[in-house]
């Protein structure tokens, strides 16, 4: 058990250094490319944290198990609008853009709606259990991130980049962007594996194991580099990350993950979907405030989490 720990405390510091190289690389790549940070941060810093919901979600599918996507992807979703996003502001209030509150927050509440009507293929009953992700949900899914990406790529025509001195070069900043990643991903999975097992060793089911470790481990990624891109005042990066972690979750990774199995959905019902989507409506609303996430407003998001998981674990 010593080791484990041992392994828990090297995974965290793998995940915390990978997020600190992350947002340094991207931060350099945006402004050595003339491309706005929160475009960075809703592409490539969005994909590469997302990275170990993919891993699971697809291996599942590849498995034949690929039920086990949707609860990944709904219960991380859910963790990156509420805890992430309020831990991210109570260390530094983030200051949103204009344009993030008119376009960027609505299309991740439209991929979540999208996300709620394909799960509702039987409206007779106020359930979803059982009910499937086909492989042409999967299609529509992936038709809607293509437009995602997009809209993201061409609204960069024609906006201006203030203009940084950066001596660090285009291939340096993206070394910098990969080594990040790779830290977070081996990292992260390092800190699942270990903590898994060391929850075991204390006789703790895996239900709880799996809504609590697991969820915060595939999620950990996004923490640490939203916190660390806040703490460097680069809020776009930070706020562009959940965004596009969460549009990426369910656009591309349920998609894809539909295309190659289609899915029967088991383990989470219409309250917890109703959260993903409150979260992100919440999220919304204090970002219309002064255009900051400010810290009791941090707190308000961070207890809500808490609150809700506090739920599940008196549901279990």
């Amino acid at each position: 058990m010593l080791l484990q720990i041992l392994f828990i405390i090297l995974g965290v510091v793998l995940v915390l250094w990978g997020a600190d190289r992350l947002t340094e690389g991207a931060s350099s790549l945006a402004r050595r490319m003339n491309v706005p940070e929160m475009v960075i941060g809703l592409t490539i810093v969005a994909a590469g944290t997302s990275a170990p919901e993919l891993f699971v979600s697809v291996v599942s599918a590849l498995k034949g198990t690929p039920d086990l996507a949707v609860g990944n992807v709904v219960g991380s979703n859910i963790m990156n609008t509420l805890l992430i996003v309020g831990v991210t502001a109570m260390v530094a209030p983030m200051v949103i853009s204009k344009n993030t509150v008119a376009k960027d927050i609505p299309f991740t509440v439209i991929a979540s709606l999208l996300l709620m009507v394909l799960c509702l293929d039987t409206f007779s009953r106020f359930s979803i259990s059982g009910n499937m992700i086909s492989r042409i949900d999967g299609v529509i899914m992936l038709l809607a991130f293509a437009v995602f990406m997009f809209y993201t790529f061409r609204m960069t025509k024609g906006q201006q980049v203030e203009a940084v001195a950066d001596s660090t070069s285009v291939w340096k900043g993206a070394l910098w962007v990969v080594v990040g990643l790779v830290c977070l991903v081996v990292g992260s999975n390092v800190f699942v594996d270990n903590a898994s097992a060391f929850a075991r060793g204390l006789n703790v089911s895996d239900s709880i194991i799996g809504l609590t470790i697991v969820a915060g481990g595939t999620s950990l990624p996004e923490l640490a580099t939203s916190v660390v891109a806040a703490r460097k005042g680069q809020s776009a990066i930070a706020i562009g990350n959940v965004i596009g972690s969460n549009v990426f979750n369910i656009l591309m990774i349920l998609g894809l993950t539909g295309v190659i199995s289609p899915m029967q959905i088991g383990g989470i019902t219409l309250i917890d979907l109703g959260m993903m989507l409150v979260s992100m409506l919440l999220v919304w609303l204090f970002c219309f405030t002064r255009y900051t996430v400010a810290r009791w407003e941090g707190a308000v998001l961070t207890l809500g989490y808490v609150a809700y998981t506090a739920w599940l674990l008196a549901n279990v």
